[in-house]
């Protein structure tokens, strides 16, 4: 009795969990529920990125003479370039010991698993990225945190919708809102993250996914606000612009700043390819060793180095100092990402452009004296630089502007942004690192209007529900009132082979029992064949209630088939049909 209450249950569970998959594949219907899980998304994703912070900040204490996670210059020469050998060669060991394909993490693996699996981030992937990033940053490499916290917010809301089951254009929009959230906690810029999560992973703007998306990246930032206090990651002086004319020398720098972008690139792509037949762990010592010998001499470019892009935006360092840190810093975060060293390349790219924004902004104050202080040409480079490399313009913007709280950095800010992202784009043939890095390992975006349109539909919206389910064979009065149901199919099953299942058109059934109506010596009883009487019968395969309208497409071109059967997810109700999807529907869902 107890076993028959606990399987009623199960079942009862299972069936509304389905109902619940029904209602988010459907845009408007289910955006309350995806706003709750944004909600929830969000203050996990956050969760993750403090104790990803707090660990990185403890360990620091053990580390830094100081305690400071930034305090590189406090150590002696010989143990900043060991640090870095060793840090390397233990994140190399690190990855060795584990399976290549959990050696995926970064940005690009939450862009790849989007495309190529359907949002499933494995939570291996996700340990091995907060392991190996933590021993990448405290051991000095250079690199940046915003990539593996992008990695561990999308996984979390990648998880939370695979445990909930929720279709699969909901888990893409939940591992936008990790990827929002995490990108929100990590500079305390929420509209940047939104912006970050919408323009770099999900490639796409939509109503829907508006909604959980902000809600997300605000709870998560006020969740770090709690924690860390309401200060953004980097200190940003009083300015102005000085005027109107200055805006030439702006797009000088973006031209500028869009040639470094491509080079940056280029230097890590070269530097991938070049040791690509070398094991991971020869790789990344060389990275150490490339880093810890810059170190010897630019402390500063090691770990994110957040600090010194404080000071460069304070103008605290000089010409001379500025370039030397963008030249060394453009080679060892390169050198860093070529080689797999498993960390963000964002930092990096901010710490360039506030540099080399700066060195510009000194040169051009030495010639035109009256012009704005250095600190605008940095805020101004580190937008330029970040929308050139991400080839991201609106979301480097927006970084600028919540960075800056001034509308008047507004002008400007558009002018050095779209210049570089020019200049990257079009002179150097280059589009976003994160694609070439997906184009070095044999994958592209599926980015067409068409993948998208279909990858954020789920089949059971648009299915059609009017199916009855039957054996081969049926009498002819048992036929007379299964249409009396008025169904538009007839989902013919094989107990013992469901790939010989076939769809028959109900009208086709009818008109043979209307044929059959006029030949009166015929029994009542008389037992029809379904799979015989003259009819366009359909050959089927199935596809789960929770796939996109993308997986329903690849699985007709895969099978051949016309049309899918729609059945459960559940392990309850996997032999459940809910619906039929065919050829039509996908087309008139797309032209829609």
């Amino acid at each position: 009795m107890a076993f028959k209450s606990l399987e009623f249950l199960r079942d009862g569970y299972g069936r509304f969990i389905e109902q619940q998959q029904v209602r988010l594949s459907s845009d408007f219907e289910g955006l309350p529920l995806l706003a709750f899980l944004g909600l929830l998304c969000g203050l996990i994703a956050g969760g993750v990125i403090v104790l990803f912070r707090l660990f990185m900040e403890a360990a620091a204490g053990q580390i830094m003479p100081d305690g400071n996670v930034e305090g590189f210059e406090g150590l002696s020469r010989s143990a900043r370039f060991w640090l870095c050998v060793g840090g390397g060669l233990l994140v190399g060991l690190l990855l060795r010991l584990v399976k290549p394909k959990h050696r995926n993490v970064g940005v690009v693996h939450v862009i790849e698993r989007l495309d190529y699996h359907q949002g499933y981030l494995p939570p291996k992937n996700a340990l091995v990225q907060f392991i190996a990033a933590s021993i990448s940053l405290l051991s000095g490499h250079s690199v940046g945190r915003e990539g593996p916290s992008v990695h561990l917010g999308a996984t979390a809301g990648s998880v939370l919708g695979r445990r909930l089951r929720v279709p699969n254009n909901g888990v893409r929009i939940l591992i936008g809102c990790g990827a929002a959230a995490a990108i929100a906690a990590a500079f305390n810029t929420p509209l940047a993250g939104v912006i970050f999560a919408m323009e770099v992973v999900m490639m796409e703007y939509s109503v829907i996914g508006f909604t959980p998306v902000i809600i997300a990246a605000v709870s998560s930032t006020t969740l770090t606000r709690i924690v860390f206090g309401d200060d953004t990651a980097f200190t940003v002086p009083d300015f102005k612009i000085s005027t109107i004319n200055e805006i030439p020398i702006v797009l000088i720098m973006g031209g500028i700043i869009g040639c470094i972008s491509a080079a940056f690139i280029q230097i890590t792509l070269f530097t991938s390819s070049l040791f690509l037949s070398q094991a991971i762990w020869i790789r990344t010592l060389l990275a150490g060793a490339v880093t810890g010998c810059v170190a010897l001499f630019l402390p500063q470019i090691m770990g994110t180095g957040y600090d010194t892009v404080n000071h460069v935006l304070l103008a605290q360092i000089g010409l001379a100092g500025v370039l030397l840190l963008t030249i060394a810093k453009t080679l060892t975060s390169a050198a860093a990402i070529g080689l797999g060293i498993p960390a963000g390349l964002i930092g990096p790219t901010l710490f360039i452009g506030a540099s080399a924004g700066s060195a510009i902004g000194l040169f051009a104050a030495s010639l035109f004296p009256d012009l704005a202080s250095a600190s605008v040409y940095a805020l101004l480079g580190m937008a330029a630089m970040m929308a050139a490399t991400l080839q991201a313009p609106l979301a480097a913007l927006i970084f600028l502007l919540e960075l800056t709280t001034n509308q008047k950095i507004i002008l400007p800010g558009m002018t050095a942004v779209i210049t570089a992202s020019l200049v990257t784009r079009v002179v150097f043939k280059k589009s976003s690192i994160y694609r070439h890095l997906m184009l070095s390992r044999g994958l592209d975006y599926r980015n067409t209007p068409m993948s998208k349109a279909l990858r954020g539909i789920g089949v059971a919206s648009v299915m059609e529900r009017h199916i009855i389910k039957h054996d081969r064979y049926i009498s002819r009065s048992a036929a007379g009132e299964l249409l009396k149901q008025e169904p538009r199919w007839i989902l013919l099953t094989d107990a013992e082979d469901q790939r010989k299942n076939s769809l028959l058109p109900a009208t086709d059934l009818a008109r043979h029992l209307k044929e059959l109506d006029q030949q009166p010596d015929v029994d009542v009883d008389l037992s029809i064949d379904l799979r015989r009487i003259p009819a366009k019968r359909l050959d089927t395969a199935s596809v789960e209630i929770i796939a996109t309208l993308q997986e329903a497409h690849e699985k007709m071109m895969a099978s051949g088939c016309e049309v899918l059967f729609i059945n459960g997810a559940h392990r309850s109700t996997r032999l459940r049909i809910y619906g039929v999807i065919t050829r039509e529907h996908i087309e008139s869902s797309y032209r829609v």
